[in-house]
């Protein structure tokens, strides 16, 4: 007996924090979206959503607004008035400030948890998204008018047909790896651990990022008069880093970031992730598109990872939107290529960027380090180079989607795509 199949316009793959906005962009736009994820309905036990620290640019905040989900996240959220740049034992710093930019803010901090309940909880309201969780994604099959998903769910077998799949399954992407797309992978040797803490000076709205001989430090404002660490550790030490008394640890934390917020007198647990570059080959196929760390990964040593996430979402809704409107399909590989083509310099600038932050402040000749400290100091003494800088944190550079100007998308007059 065969499996009966469902029908719909857009697969999405993975509920994560990527997968999730995708959902809220597309909805009511007279699509029927399926929602696939291997975890249950229940921010706690996804991956995605854990207490990580999570900083979203301002860009990403408009993006939020324009989704109507920032008001109600905007109480868990801190501000980033000032970002401060130094290395360890060097003359040079930047400073970037949010009234220079004459904007609110230069970002915010929440965390994954606080993000996951305000993208999660209202999907389940969403008359046009049906969620098949917990869900194993077993195979697919791509033809000329449709993808075919087969789906592992409650021991049934399910098969699921849409114009177009989404892959934000994360950055071991299974939708990928079916596809054999090929993946450029770069290993850092390293780990970033990540906390909350507490000092005895408050954070007053300023980010700083440190870079020492042992790899960056970041420490981002948070509520409650706390920051969020990110301690970067060679994988040889992560075990002792991870593991070693919470007195032990301040103090080595205290001698690489400094006294800027006084004393360090408290931490919250400690979790690691390792820390990797994926560069992938491919963002399309026929039928099928990746978002998020499915398309890229990125060392957080910027916070760019979700930001640049995001801006895929709020490209693929204005390609996949304006296909509708012009009675195009929306998962043809000439639709696909103009969402690939309009992200493509944005991964590139993000990607080069952090990377070679990365291995410009690993490099340890003292020409080197004189050179970049000139460079940090350049950014920081001319107004021009300041701002530059600050509107590429802020993810405010380049040609930007109509989600990413903080206005709401063009609802669709189309209500009978699913056949």
């Amino acid at each position: 007996m065969s499996t009966a199949v469902q029908q719909f316009d857009i697969i999405i793959s993975g509920s994560g924090m990527v997968g999730a906005s995708l959902a809220h962009a597309l909805t009511g736009q007279g699509l029927r979206i399926a929602l696939i994820d291997a975890n249950p309905y229940n921010s706690r036990t996804s991956p995605s959503f854990d207490d990580r620290a999570i900083a979203l640019s301002f860009g990403t905040v408009k993006i939020l607004r324009a989704l109507s989900l920032w008001d109600v996240l905007r109480p868990h959220a801190e501000a980033i008035k000032k970002i401060h740049v130094s290395e360890q034992g060097q003359f040079g710093f930047a400073r970037l400030n949010s009234e220079e930019e004459n904007v609110e803010a230069l970002g915010y901090v929440v965390t994954a948890t606080e993000l996951g309940k305000v993208l999660l909880a209202p999907l389940a309201g969403l008359h046009d998204v049906e969620q098949f969780c917990p869900a194993q994604l077993q195979s697919f099959e791509v033809s000329d008018d449709c993808v075919s998903v087969d789906l592992q769910m409650n021991n049934q077998a399910l098969r699921l047909q849409a114009k177009l799949l989404v892959a934000a399954d994360g950055g071991n992407s299974t939708v990928r790896q079916q596809l054999g797309i090929d993946v450029k992978v770069h290993d850092y040797g390293q780990s970033a651990i990540v906390s909350n803490v507490e000092t005895s000076s408050p954070h007053d709205n300023v980010a700083f990022e440190r870079f020492t001989e042992q790899g960056p430090v970041a420490l981002l404002p948070m509520t409650d008069k706390r920051s969020a660490l990110v301690y970067t550790v060679e994988n040889d030490q992560l075990e002792d880093n991870l593991h070693c008394a919470d007195e032990v640890f301040l103090e080595r934390l205290q001698q690489r970031f400094g006294f800027r917020l006084g004393q360090f007198v408290r931490i919250g647990q400690r979790n690691a992730y390792e820390l990797l570059f994926k560069e992938v080959a491919e963002h399309v196929r026929p039928r099928i598109a990746l978002i998020g760390n499915a398309a890229h990964t990125v060392h957080p040593i910027a916070g760019q990872g979700f930001n640049l996430g995001i801006r895929d979402v709020a490209v693929l809704a204005d390609v996949i939107l304006e296909a509708i409107a012009a009675d195009r399909d929306i998962g043809s590989i000439d639709n696909l290529q103009a969402y690939a083509k309009w992200r493509k310099q944005d991964h590139r600038d993000v990607m080069f960027a952090t990377d070679s932050m990365v291995r410009m402040f690993a490099n340890k000749l003292p020409m080197i380090r004189k050179m970049r400290n000139l460079g940090i100091l350049a950014i920081d003494m001319l107004p021009g180079g300041r701002s530059w800088f600050s509107r590429q944190a802020m993810g405010l550079s380049g040609r930007l989607p109509r989600l990413a100007r903080g206005l709401p998308l063009h609802k669709s007059q189309d209500h009978s795509h699913v056949g």
